[in-house]
């Protein structure tokens, strides 16, 4: 089960390791959610559903993570 936002944005890149190789070629692998692109932050949202779907994160950590 995952506890801190950190821990899912790292396992978020590790999940879609294209995603990080664009991010981090564009520099903005660190950046705030609303410098990436529509494709990358549609993949979190949908990698964050499944999470919480599934019951590896909270209902509070669902609703406050962000890229």
């Amino acid at each position: 089960m995952f506890t801190t936002q950190k821990q899912i944005r790292a396992e978020f890149w590790s999940a879609h390791p294209h995603l990080a190789e664009q991010a981090r070629a564009a520099g903005i692998l660190t950046a705030p959610q609303n410098r990436h692109c529509a494709t990358v932050r549609c993949s979190f949202v949908d990698f964050v559903d499944h999470l919480h779907r599934t019951g590896q994160i909270s209902d509070a950590l669902a609703d406050r993570v962000t890229l």
